[in-house]
């Protein structure tokens, strides 16, 4: 049976919270664990430097995410894990390559190019510019053909796909057409009540590597009403608490509080506090696991170093590829 090739690429944030964990790295842990596919994961950390970004952090933040999957389940025995930079000589010259297939003026009209650009109007740069051909060397050097991605990642997956497109024509090469994944994800709400879990918004998350106290002191900022109504909410922080509730202590716990709102109200309090043990009590044993593999770190160096050796293997021999078909070799 001829495996599909699965590539996903994660920024390098440091540690992972609660919306990374059950929207990506459980959807992940599935696929490695699903005798159909052969997982590539990489801790894009070029891709961080799209933006503005510390330079004494980047690599600090990569392993703490490196660590986070680690504790979460991934195996690098069944998945080969590895940093961007650390192939940087074939997925950077691949995108090149692909630099000459694609017009200035496609990669302007990207919506989430011109959405970085009011972000940071400063820092405008052709590695931001770039940032979608660059993603497509990074899926099309390991010819995946699925990649796990969000809806705002669409726009750069169809450029991949023109990129294969115009590749295979002009040149002969038998790229496929990659197309997103849809894993079993959960959209985790943020404890503001506005958006989704993110790192970019201070008191939005719950980090893996927080205490029991600490996950009690965020919840209990989450904004709430008087715990009464006619009417469930379908947003804001009261919407977030019910929908965290059903993800770690079930449907039947969150249609209760929701039977009280309608009736005798909810003590929020009560439901805070619970709720957090019932978040740490999932959390634990990841925790463990983390503070062991803190102590060996020969552990996730051969690890990387492992990962880094099969992505190459498999890189390198495209890139000859290329080569070969563009007149190069």
């Amino acid at each position: 049976m001829v495996k599909k090739r699965v590539l996903q690429g994660m920024r390098p944030t440091g540690h992972l919270h609660l919306g990374n964990y059950l929207g990506t790295a459980k959807g992940m842990l599935a696929l490695q664990e699903d005798p159909n596919y052969e997982t590539f994961y990489m801790v894009a950390d070029l891709h961080g430097m799209t933006t503005p970004f510390d330079p004494k952090k980047i690599m600090l933040e990569s392993r703490e995410v490196i660590l986070d999957y680690l504790s979460c389940g991934l195996d690098p025995k069944k998945s080969a894990l590895f940093l961007q930079s650390s192939l940087a000589d074939l997925h950077v010259q691949l995108a090149y390559y692909f630099s000459t297939v694609v017009t200035v003026a496609r990669m302007q009209h990207l919506p989430t190019y011109k959405e970085k650009v009011k972000q940071y109007p400063e820092n405008v740069t052709m590695a931001l510019l770039n940032y979608p051909i660059l993603m497509a060397a990074d899926i099309l050097i390991y010819k995946a053909s699925m990649v796990p991605v969000g809806m705002d990642q669409e726009p750069h997956m169809e450029v991949t796909r023109e990129i294969a497109r115009k590749m295979n024509l002009l040149y002969g090469l038998g790229f496929p057409e990659p197309r997103s994944l849809e894993t079993k994800s959960r959209y985790i709400p943020s404890l503001t009540g506005e958006g989704k879990m993110s790192k970019s918004v201070e008191g939005s998350y719950i980090n893996l590597t927080d205490n029991l106290e600490t996950i009690k002191e965020r919840l209990a900022k989450v904004p709430t009403d008087s715990g009464k109504g006619n009417k469930i909410p379908e947003g804001g922080g009261v919407y977030t608490l019910l929908t965290i509730v059903e993800l770690f202590q079930g449907l039947e716990k969150r249609t209760k509080y929701e039977k009280e709102y309608k009736r005798s109200g909810i003590k929020y309090q009560d439901l805070k506090n619970e709720l957090a043990e019932a978040i740490f009590k999932d959390l634990e044993p990841i925790q463990k696991k983390r503070r062991e593999l803190e102590k060996d770190r020969a552990y996730i160096d051969n690890a990387l170093k492992d990962g880094t050796e099969r992505a190459r293997a498999v890189a390198s021999k495209t890139v000859k590829e290329v080569k070969e078909k563009m007149g190069l070799i």
